[in-house]
């Protein structure tokens, strides 16, 4: 049983913060967002597209994030947590330094950061699933970590509606078919705008030779804090109603 009142504090906090509706800076940014979509280069699109689907299939029903990951069993949940603050730290200064290389070299490697920061962030959220003791070879645990990937990233409208699955875990994993009816019915389309419009503003710059590895840099890292914060009271939930 978890007593910190602190986890339980930021915990509150947190959900408040996922059940906030939609603000005027909300929609006007939405309207701008529409506006940079049409100016950006097909190409990207393209890239963008291309490396969502291929991190959704890796970790629905690849290997590739799941080999190098070890359950890890018998810690108390203070453990665990300590496990996972170094995890957000490590990959934290692992985004920030893939930002900063790829963003000085303006829009070709810009472009590449798109499916590197993709990389980073689902390594991140699998070995947190470890660290919290869930088993990823298991396709449900696997599933979580994508609602937590989009509850992180999507729009508010939608942050609200994929909130409300991931904190009704236990009761809305009893209604997911088999993995290859989900994989078969995932709008793809709507999964890469929900990411591509929360992280375009930002990644544009960093298309900027030389200032695009501050930018780079700086933009990476966040997102990473953002994604630690998100896994963490995700998991937390779950342990908490447990």
């Amino acid at each position: 049983m978890v007593t910190d009142d602190r986890v339980k504090d930021e915990l509150r906090s947190w959900q408040k913060k996922m059940m906030k509706r939609q603000s005027m800076t909300g929609r006007l940014a939405k309207r701008l967002q529409t506006k940079v979509n049409q100016m950006i280069p097909e190409k990207v699109h393209q890239v963008v597209t291309a490396s969502i689907k291929k991190m959704v299939h890796a970790t629905l029903i690849g290997s590739e994030y799941t080999t190098s990951v070890k359950l890890i069993k018998n810690k108390t949940f203070e453990q665990r947590e300590h496990l996972v603050d170094e995890a957000i730290n490590k990959y934290k200064k692992a985004a920030a330094v893939e930002g900063a290389g790829t963003g000085a070299g303006g829009i070709l490697l810009g472009m590449a950061d798109f499916p590197l920061l993709l990389g980073i962030k689902m390594k991140f959220l699998f070995e947190t699933a470890s660290c919290y003791g869930c088993d990823v070879n298991n396709f449900r645990e696997r599933l979580f970590i994508l609602y937590l990937f989009q509850l992180a990233f999507s729009s508010e409208a939608k942050r609200i509606e994929v909130y409300e699955i991931v904190s009704n875990w236990e009761e809305y994993v009893q209604t997911i078919p088999t993995e290859q009816a989900y994989l078969e019915n995932i709008n793809w389309k709507e999964f890469q705008l929900e990411y591509r419009d929360h992280i375009d503003l930002v990644k544009m710059l960093q298309l900027i030779p030389g200032f695009g590895a501050i930018v780079g840099a700086a933009a990476n890292y966040h997102f990473l804090d953002v994604l630690g914060e998100t896994a963490k009271n995700g998991y937390r939930m779950r342990i908490l109603k447990e």
